[in-house]
C-alpha cells in the first residue's frame, strides 16, 4: 500500500483521480496490517509531509498518516518515539534542516496522535530540553510562533522547575531580536500575529509559575538597557507588557530607579527604548509604564536622564499622533513630558512647528472622534504657551488654529503645570528619600532670608504680587542697562520662572539696601518699601534726562556707550502696553498720585493751596471716643495734625491765596506721624491717665487701647482726610494777617494712584511715658474700598460726577462747597473709586526693631469684577471713605467672594502656602502680636480690561503676562538646568544612606493653625514678650 501511495501521489493523473484513490487508501486503514507495512506507511506519509514537493502531496500524507496511526496506535507509538523526535529535532528530516517551520508543525500534529498513549510522557521530558534549546538559538518570528503554538496545546512540554525560568528569559531575548524588514501591510500583519502568539506564551507561563515573571522582566530590562551600538533590540518587546500586572507598577519602577547598579546610560537607552515601544500597534498600558518610570525618575531626582530623554524622543513621540491605533499612548506621554519639562522652553519648541499642520489636519480630514483628541492636544498646547509666553511669534499661528477649540481656564491651567513638574512628582515611589525640594503646590517661589531681611522679603512678595506692577517690570527693554530696575526685573522673572523652591535675593539687597541700613539688623519694611520706590523712580528720570541730553549714549553696567540715532529707545522703556501715559515714570504712573492741602485763615478767610506727589498714605490711629469727646466732623471723629503723611516729591504749585466763605471753628490738633512713627505730644492721644489704662508688654513695649469695636481701615482713612483745626501752639502763619492764627486744615486727593499704599503708624513714642510702643489694636480690614478723589469740573459738565455736590445733605463740613470760590466757573466734586485688596503685609512683634515680617496676598487684575460696596449710614461730605468689611462687597469672575478669598497665598521668607482671607482677617485676635502694617490696594478699572484684552489678542503678552527679554530666559533657563543638577547631585550623595535615612518633611498646603510669623519657639519671629534687642532669623 506504501508504494501504491508514493506512485500515486508523484503520477500525471489528474488531481481528480488522485484524490478518489487516496480516499480509497484511507479507507483501508481499517483494515489489519502488520507492523512492518504500518512502519513503511508511516514512513511514506512523513516524508511527504516534511519534504512533499507541493501542498497536495503534505495534504495527502496528512490525511493518510493520521487515518492509519488512529486504527494502528501501537505501532504508531512505536514510530513516533523519543528518539525519532530528538532526531528531527536535533538533525533535521532528509534535505530539511532542524530549524524548518514543518518538523514542528509534524511534532505538534504527532503529539495529538498519540496524546492518549503512555510513551508521550518520555516525548514530553524530551520536548522540554529541546525547546529550552531551541530558543536559545534565536529563532524567526514565524518559527518561534509555531513552536508558542504547540506549547500552548501542550503545556507538559514547558520547562519546568529553574528551567521555566530560563526557557522564559531566553524567550524574551529572543523576542528582543525579531525584525521585520518589509513594508507590506499583509507581511506586518503577519508579524504582529506571530509575535502576539510568543507574548501570549509567556502570559501563560507568568500565570501558572508566578516565579518566572521578575526574572523575565528583569531580562526586558537588561536588554532594552544594553548600551552594545552593534545591537537595537526589538520594539517587538512592546507586546509584553499589556501582560505585565499593573499593581506591580510601584515595585517594579522603585526597584529600577533606586538600583545603584544601574547605571544612567543604562537607564537613558531604556527609557528610550520604552517610549519607541508607542509604535507597537496592538500593545496596551505602554503609555502607563513609560510615564511611570517618568515620573519614578523625578521623584529620585535623575534630572539628566529626563532632559537628555526628552529631547531625544519629543519629536518621535509627537509624530505617533498621527497614527490612530498608538495615538492616545502618544499623546498620553506627550502631555507629561512636555508638562514636566518646565525649566526650559526647549521641548516644546521642537515640535511647536508641526502643531498648527497636525491641528489644520484633523479639523479637515480627520473622524469625528478626532474631536475629543482635538480638545485634550488644544489644552496641553495653550499650558505650554502659557508657561513659556515669552515667544508670540511663534504661537499666534498656533493660537489661531486652535481658537475654535475650548480655552482652559488660568486656574485649571496652572494646576496642571504645578501638578505635573518634576520637582512635584510625588516621593511614593522613592520613599526612602527625603522630599524632594522642589516648588510648592502653590507655584510660588520663596525668598531666602540673608539675615533679618524679612523687611525686604515681605516687600519684594507684595510687589511681585501686584500684578499689572509685575508685568510692566517683565515688559521693559532694559538693553543691558545695570540699574536698580534690572536687578528688579531679574528677581521678578526668576520668581515667576525658576523651578527653585526657594531664590536668594542676594544681588538685589545689596543694590537696595538703604545706605543707614545696618547690615542683618531688622528694619522697617515701610521705610525701605519708600526708598526702594523712591530710588526707582529717580533712577528711571535720570536715564530719561540723560537720555534726551544726550542721544547718541545710553548707560551700560555704568559706563557711557555710543547708541543707535533712536535715542531714548536705547534707554529702559515700556512695550506698547497702554498703560503707560505721558512722561510719567514707571513707579508714579503704578504708586504716585496727588494730594493737595488746603489750609484756610479763619481771620481773614484767605486759603493757601500745595499739591504734592505721594506714593503712600500713613495712617495714624485715631482715638478712642473714651479719650476724646466725638466732633462734629466727618464720621464724628476727631481732627489730626498736618503731618500725618508721607511725601517723596516737592511741590509742583506755589502756595496761593483764595478767598472762602467763613467756616465753623474746629478742636485742637491732632497726634503728628513723623516717619513710621507717631509723636504722642497731645493729651487728645495719650495723658496721664491713658498711660495708666495701657496694657503694657513686660519690656514696656507695647500697648492696645481699650476700644469698644475695632477700627477698620475705612476709619483711619477717615481720619486722615477729616478736617482739622489748627489752634494754640499749632496755629498757622498767616501771610496776608502777617501773624499766628487759627486756621482749618483739610486734605483732598487730586489724582488716584493705580495701586494705593496705605501704612498704619503703628510704632510711638510716648515722651510722658518714655517709651516706645507698637500699637497692637486690631483693625479689620476690608476687601473693596472706594478712595474719594476731587474731580474739577465746569457746571455745564456737573452730571458727571458720581454725586453732584448740591445733592449732598449738609451735615459736618461740605469741602467741595468750601473750597469753591466765590463766582468761579468751575467747582470741585468727588469720584468715589474702588479699590480691591491685593496684599497685606504683617508686622509680628512688639518693637520695630525687632520681631518678624510676612505678607498676605493675592493675584489681583483688571479682570476682575467688582460690585460697589455699601455705602457707610453715615452723613459724610465727599471726602467721606465707603467701605464694607463684608465678604459681599467684591465677587471675582461671576463668583462669590468666598471662592475668590481662597486663592490668598502667605509668603514667609523661604515658605509660600495657601491660606484664606479669613486667616488674614483673625490673625491679630488667633495671634495679637502679629497685626497689619502695610496694605497695597488696586484699583479697579474696566478700561484697563480692554488694553489686556486687546494686547493679548495681539499675541503681544500672552494670557495677560509679558514676554520676557531672551536674557532673562536663557539666564533663567540656564539655572533651572543648574537646579536639576543639583537635586540630581544631592540626590545620588543621600541615597548611599538611604538605608540609615528616616523619610521626615513637613508638607506644604495650608498653614493657618500655627502663628505665620513664626521663626522659632517663641513665636512671631520676635521672640515672647520678654525678649530684649534685636533678633536673627
Amino acid at each position: 500500500m506504501d508504494k501504491i501511495l508514493e506512485g500515486l501521489v508523484t503520477s500525471s493523473h489528474p488531481v481528480n483521480v488522485k484524490k478518489v484513490i487516496v480516499k480509497k487508501v484511507v479507507e483501508s486503514a481499517e483494515n489489519s496490517i502488520n507492523e512492518e507495512q504500518c512502519k513503511a506507511m508511516f514512513t511514506v506519509t512523513t516524508r511527504l509531509v516534511l519534504e512533499g514537493e507541493d501542498c497536495f502531496q503534505k495534504q495527502v500524507g496528512h490525511q493518510v498518516l493520521e487515518a492509519y496511526a488512529r486504527y494502528h496506535r501501537t505501532e504508531f507509538e512505536n514510530f513516533f518515539n523519543r528518539n525519532f523526535v530528538i532526531t528531527l529535532l536535533q538533525e533535521g528530516y532528509g534535505s530539511l534542516d532542524r530549524k524548518d517551520i514543518a518538523i514542528i508543525d509534524y511534532i505538534h500534529s504527532g503529539l495529538k496522535l498519540i496524546m492518549s498513549c503512555p510513551s508521550v510522557l518520555d516525548i514530553f521530558a524530551v520536548l522540554q530540553v529541546e525547546v529550552l534549546r531551541i530558543v536559545c538559538e534565536r529563532p524567526e518570528p514565524l518559527l518561534c510562533a509555531r513552536l508558542s503554538e504547540l506549547l500552548s496545546d501542550f503545556v507538559q512540554c514547558v520547562p519546568k522547575g529553574k528551567m521555566s525560568i530560563s526557557f522564559c528569559q531566553q524567550l524574551v531575548r529572543t523576542i528582543g531580536h525579531f525584525q521585520c524588514i518589509s513594508t507590506l501591510e499583509k507581511e506586518l500583519r503577519e508579524y504582529v500575529s506571530q509575535v502576539t502568539k510568543v507574548s501570549s506564551l509567556l502570559q501563560n507561563i507568568w500565570k501558572a509559575e508566578p516565579c518566572t515573571l521578575l526574572p523575565s522582566l528583569q531580562e526586558v530590562f537588561a536588554i532594552i538597557s544594553s548600551t552594545d551600538a552593534s545591537f537595537e533590540p526589538s520594539v517587538a518587546l512592546a507586546s509584553l507588557v499589556q501582560h505585565i500586572p499593573l499593581q506591580m507598577i510601584t515595585v517594579l519602577i522603585r526597584s529600577l530607579t533606586t538600583d545603584p547598579n544601574v547605571k544612567d546610560a543604562s537607564m537613558t537607552q531604556a527609557l528610550c527604548r520604552m517610549i519607541d515601544w508607542l509604535s507597537w500597534p496592538l500593545a496596551q498600558h505602554v503609555e502607563t509604564w513609560v510615564i511611570a518610570l517618568l515620573k519614578g525618575l523625578a521623584a529620585v531626582q535623575k534630572f539628566t536622564i529626563l532632559i537628555d530623554v526628552t529631547l531625544l524622543k519629543i519629536e518621535l513621540v509627537f509624530n505617533r499622533l498621527w497614527f490612530p491605533l498608538v495615538r492616545p499612548g502618544a499623546l498620553a506621554v506627550l502631555s507629561h513630558m512636555l508638562l514636566s519639562f518646565q525649566h526650559s522652553p526647549e521641548a516644546f519648541h521642537m515640535i511647536v512647528p508641526h502643531v498648527v499642520n497636525l491641528v489644520q489636519s484633523f479639523k479637515r480630514d480627520g473622524p469625528p472622534s478626532s474631536t475629543t483628541f482635538l480638545i485634550q492636544f488644544s489644552e496641553l498646547m495653550h499650558c505650554m504657551i502659557y508657561h513659556y509666553s515669552g515667544f508670540p511669534d511663534l504661537y499666534e499661528s498656533i493660537l489661531e488654529a486652535l481658537k475654535d477649540l475650548p480655552k482652559p481656564s488660568e486656574e485649571k491651567v496652572k494646576l496642571i503645570l504645578n501638578q505635573s513638574a518634576w520637582t512635584s512628582q510625588s516621593n511614593a515611589l522613592a520613599s526612602c528619600l527625603p522630599r524632594l525640594s522642589g516648588k510648592s503646590e502653590t507655584g510660588k517661589t520663596g525668598l531666602i532670608n540673608l539675615g533679618n531681611t524679612c523687611y525686604m522679603n515681605s516687600v519684594l512678595q507684595a510687589l511681585f504680587m501686584a500684578t499689572d506692577f509685575r508685568r510692566q517690570v517683565l515688559s521693559l527693554n532694559m538693553n543691558g542697562c545695570n540699574t536698580l530696575m534690572k536687578k528688579l526685573q531679574h528677581l521678578f522673572a526668576f520668581l515667576a520662572h525658576t523651578q527653585r523652591e526657594t531664590y536668594a535675593p542676594h544681588v538685589f539687597f545689596e543694590a537696595s539696601r538703604p545706605p543707614w541700613f545696618t547690615p542683618r539688623s531688622q528694619q522697617d519694611c515701610s521705610e525701605y518699601l519708600r526708598f526702594l520706590l523712591d530710588r526707582l523712580h529717580e533712577e528711571e528720570k535720570t536715564l530719561k534726562a540723560l537720555s534726551a541730553t544726550s542721544p547718541d549714549t545710553m548707560i551700560t553696567d555704568g559706563n557711557v556707550q555710543p547708541s543707535s540715532p533712536s535715542g531714548a529707545d536705547d534707554f529702559p522703556r515700556h512695550q506698547n502696553t497702554g498703560w503707560r501715559s505721558g512722561d510719567k515714570t514707571l513707579i508714579e504712573s503704578m504708586f504716585g498720585g496727588k494730594l493737595q492741602t488746603n489750609i484756610c485763615c479763619l481771620n481773614c478767610r484767605s486759603t493757601s493751596q500745595k499739591i504734592e506727589a505721594f506714593s503712600d498714605l500713613s495712617l495714624a490711629f485715631c482715638p478712642s471716643t473714651s479719650d476724646k469727646p466725638a466732633q462734629n466732623m466727618i464720621c464724628s471723629l476727631p481732627e489730626k495734625e498736618d503731618d500725618c503723611i508721607e511725601i517723596d516729591v516737592s511741590p509742583e504749585t506755589e502756595p496761593q491765596s483764595v478767598h472762602l466763605p467763613l467756616a465753623e471753628e474746629g478742636d485742637p490738633a491732632k497726634p503728628k506721624a513723623i516717619g513710621g512713627e507717631v509723636l504722642a505730644n497731645s493729651p487728645c492721644v495719650l495723658d496721664t491717665a491713658t498711660c495708666e489704662s495701657t496694657v503694657e508688654c513686660a519690656n514696656d513695649s507695647c500697648r492696645i487701647s481699650g476700644r469698644e469695636k475695632p477700627l477698620s481701615v475705612t476709619d483711619l482713612l477717615n481720619y486722615f482726610l477729616a478736617p482739622e483745626i489748627l489752634n494754640g501752639e499749632n496755629r498757622y502763619h498767616c501771610e496776608k494777617c502777617s501773624s499766628l492764627q487759627n486756621a482749618e486744615k483739610t486734605m483732598q486727593i487730586l489724582e488716584e494712584p493705580e495701586y494705593l499704599i496705605l501704612t498704619l503708624l503703628r510704632f510711638s513714642y510716648d515722651p510722658k511715658c518714655h517709651v516706645r510702643r507698637k500699637i497692637l489694636d486690631n483693625v479689620s480690614i476690608p476687601l473693596v474700598i472706594e478712595l474719594p478723589v476731587e474731580r474739577t469740573t465746569s457746571s455745564s459738565s456737573s452730571g458727571d460726577c458720581n454725586r453732584d455736590v448740591d445733592d449732598v445733605p449738609d451735615v459736618g463740613e461740605n469741602l467741595a462747597k468750601k473750597l469753591k470760590p466765590s463766582g468761579a466757573e468751575d467747582f470741585s466734586c468727588t469720584q468715589l473709586l474702588p479699590y480691591v485688596l491685593s496684599s497685606i503685609v504683617v508686622h509680628s512683634g512688639t518693637s520695630s526693631e525687632s520681631g518678624h515680617y510676612y505678607t498676605y496676598a493675592r493675584n489681583v487684575t483688571n479682570s476682575t469684577r467688582c460690585i460697589q460696596p455699601e455705602k457707610s449710614n453715615l452723613a459724610s461730605s465727599q471726602s467721606q471713605i465707603v467701605g464694607k468689611e463684608t465678604c459681599n462687597s467684591v465677587v471675582g469672575n461671576d463668583k462669590p467672594c468666598n471662592d475668590l478669598s481662597k486663592e490668598w497665598f502667605l509668603f514667609n521668607d523661604s515658605r509660600v502656602t495657601f491660606t484664606s482671607f479669613q486667616s488674614v482677617l483673625n490673625i491679630t485676635s488667633r495671634f495679637p502680636k502679629d497685626t497689619a502694617y502695610v496694605l497695597i490696594y488696586k484699583k479697579h478699572s474696566s478700561n484697563d480690561i480692554e488694553n489686556v484684552k486687546s494686547n493679548s489678542a495681539h499675541g503681544l503678552w500672552v494670557n495677560g503676562e509679558p514676554p520676557l527679554q531672551k536674557e532673562l530666559m536663557d539666564a533663567i533657563t540656564k539655572d533651572n538646568k543648574l537646579y536639576l543638577q543639583e537635586q540630581e547631585l544631592n540626590a545620588r550623595t543621600r541615597a548611599l544612606q538611604a538605608a540609615s535615612a528616616s523619610c521626615s518633611f513637613r508638607p506644604n498646603g495650608f498653614d493657618d493653625n500655627d502663628p505665620p510669623g513664626s521663626c522659632g519657639p517663641t513665636g512671631g519671629g520676635g521672640g515672647g514678650f520678654g525678649t530684649i534687642g534685636r533678633l536673627v532669623f
